[in-house]
């Protein structure tokens, strides 16, 4: 399918790896030029040239922390006028509710619900002007059904997801669409930290935390992140316009609920 995006630009932060470089490269395929977003720049970079003799489309690179002010201004300079934004970040470390302190909350807060809003508030504006943008946020299904262990990562998102349920309707009328991709157990280095800190949990082999974490997704295995980029690609297309608001999931069916 002709996704009807060749030639625009979109910025992918979180992108060097992981579910972030899965939507890069989709959009790529698609023909889109891309500003690619990481805090490591030697992977940061590898990635980005790994997709340019790929895909044949124009790829620069910010290495920063988006999630800090210098950080955030660095990659919105060089990002200029944009038609996509994915915002990606990783989430907060598992843990015990009655571990958390107030510092925890605020770094779980700035990482994975004041960041993409930021960018969003700095970018929303041109996309307006322009009659044309998409914003697809790499959320979590713990805003669907919240998991115990990730109580940093349920309170960040279901904040954010608050805010573009609102946003997004007051943006769809310019020609702009706002929506969240709910990833479940996808094969990165996120669902690998939470495998092993089961392994040091329980004191069992990473096989067998695997194990248990794939029998209960109803389709039996880990998603892959060029699925999850597939999927990412389709939102930013041309093809989803009446798409305004939404929470998708991407879990293999994990989350058992009805809507």
């Amino acid at each position: 399918m002709d996704l009807g995006i060749k030639g625009r630009r979109a910025l992918v932060t979180g992108a060097s790896k992981g579910l972030g470089r899965g939507c890069a490269e989709a959009l790529a395929a698609a023909g889109v030029d891309l500003v690619l977003n990481a805090r490591g720049a030697e992977a940061l970079e590898e990635a980005a040239e790994a997709i340019r003799a790929a895909h044949g489309v124009t790829v620069a690179t910010v290495a920063a922390d988006v999630t800090t002010d210098e950080g955030r201004a660095r990659v919105l300079e060089a990002a200029g006028g944009l038609d996509i934004l994915v915002t990606n970040a990783g989430g907060p470390p598992p843990g015990l509710w009655r571990d958390w302190a107030r510092e925890d909350f605020q770094r779980a807060i700035e990482a994975n619900m004041l960041t993409p809003i930021l960018l969003m508030q700095a970018i929303l504006p041109g996309m307006c002007d322009r009659g044309w943008g998409r914003v697809v946020n790499i959320t979590s299904t713990s805003v669907k059904a919240p998991l115990p262990p990730l109580g940093l990562s349920n309170t960040a998102r279901a904040g954010l997801t608050g805010y573009v349920a609102g946003v997004s309707r007051q943006v769809a009328s310019f020609g702009v669409t706002i929506n969240n991709l709910l990833p479940g157990s996808h094969d990165t280095d996120r669902i690998k930290a939470l495998d092993m800190a089961t392994v040091e949990r329980e004191g069992i082999p990473m096989e067998e935390a695997r194990k248990r974490r794939m029998a209960s997704i109803p389709v039996g295995r880990y998603g892959t992140p060029e699925e999850f980029g597939a999927m990412c690609a389709f939102l930013c297309s041309a093809h989803a316009g009446y798409v305004v608001g939404q929470n998708v999931v991407l879990d293999g069916g994990a989350v058992n609920a009805t809507l």
